[in-house]
C-alpha cells in the first residue's frame, strides 16, 4: 500500500474511491439541480481545467499560502496534477473563461446559494454542502482541445452531475462518462438562448431512473424564477451499454475495481 505523504502539496490521494460500495448503484435522476455555469460555444478543455500559473488569491493560490508555500513556488496547475484539491481549485477557473451568469465578468466565477458572487470553487462546495446538484450549461463544441483528463475529473468532483450542451467534442464527452457525469445534449433546436437561461433557472432531468438504454431522449424541466417551468426533452449521450454501467457504477474507475474484486 502507497504511503501518502500528508504534508505534501504536489500529491494527495484522491477522494475517488471515498464511500464507494461492493455493489454497483443506480443512475438517478437530476432533482432540483442549479446551474453552476453558463457557457457559450467552443469551451475548451483549457478553459475548463487550465494547465497554468495561478495568483495567490485564487482558491487554489490559498490553499498553497495557508500550508506555507511562498507564491513563487506554487509553479502550475500542470505541475500540481497529482494534488486534487489544487485541480479542484482550478477547474472552471481559467481567467479568460467567461461565465454568462455574471455580466461584465472573466475568471473562475460563478453565484452561492444565496445568489452572490464568489470563486466557481467556493459556490460548488457550498452547494454540496447543502446536498443540492448542480449542472453545467454550454453551447456548442463543448470540451474541444486536447483530451485533458482533469477537465472531466475536476467537473465530477465539484459536485457537477449533468452538461448539457449544444454539441460536444468526442474525447471529453467520453471522459465525462468516465467519471460518472452525464452529457446532455439540447433537442428540437433548444439552447441556452432560445431558452432564455440567465444562470438562476432550477433544472430537474427525469427518465433516467430504470431501463435505459443508450442514447435515449428524456424529458426535463427548467423551473424560472417567475415560477414558469418550461418542458424540453434532451439527448442522453450515454452511448453504449457499456457506459451505461460505468455511471452506474459512479464511473470507469469504480467499475474496473468492482470487477477486479468479483474476480
Amino acid at each position: 500500500t502507497y504511503a501518502w505523504p500528508s504534508t505534501s502539496t504536489y500529491v494527495q490521494n484522491p477522494p475517488y474511491f471515498q464511500g464507494m460500495s461492493r455493489e454497483k448503484g443506480t443512475i438517478h435522476n437530476v432533482v432540483g439541480a442549479r446551474i453552476l455555469s453558463l457557457l457559450a460555444d467552443s469551451v475548451t478543455t483549457d478553459h475548463i481545467s487550465p494547465a497554468g500559473s495561478f495568483k495567490p488569491d485564487t482558491p487554489a493560490g490559498e490553499y498553497l499560502v495557508e500550508r506555507q508555500v511562498q507564491p513563487r513556488d506554487f509553479n502550475s496547475f500542470g505541475a500540481r496534477r497529482g494534488n486534487h484539491e489544487i485541480m479542484m481549485r482550478g477547474t472552471f477557473a481559467n481567467i479568460r473563461i467567461k461565465n454568462e451568469m455574471l455580466e461584465g465578468v472573466e475568471g473562475g466565477f460563478s453565484k452561492g446559494p444565496d445568489g452572490t458572487q464568489m470563486p466557481i470553487y467556493t459556490a460548488a462546495m457550498a452547494y454540496k454542502e447543502a446536498g443540492i446538484p448542480l449542472v453545467i450549461i454550454a453551447g456548442k463544441e463543448y470540451g474541444t482541445g486536447s483530451s485533458r483528463d482533469w477537465a472531466a475529473k475536476g467537473t465530477a468532483l465539484l459536485g457537477v452531475t449533468a452538461v448539457i450542451a449544444e454539441t460536444f467534442e468526442r474525447i471529453h464527452r467520453s471522459n465525462l462518462v468516465g467519471m460518472g457525469v452525464i452529457p446532455f445534449e439540447f433537442t428540437n433546436g433548444d439552447s441556452r438562448k432560445s431558452l432564455g437561461l440567465t444562470g438562476n433557472e432550477i433544472v430537474s432531468i427525469t427518465g433516467l431512473e430504470g431501463d435505459l438504454k443508450p442514447g435515449e431522449t428524456v424529458p426535463a424541466t427548467v423551473t424560472y424564477t417567475d415560477g414558469t417551468v418550461k418542458e424540453i426533452a434532451l439527448l442522453c449521450r450515454i452511448d453504449t451499454e457499456v457506459e451505461i454501467e460505468y455511471v452506474e457504477n459512479g464511473g470507469v474507475l469504480h467499475y474496473v475495481l468492482r470487477n477486479l474484486a468479483a474476480s
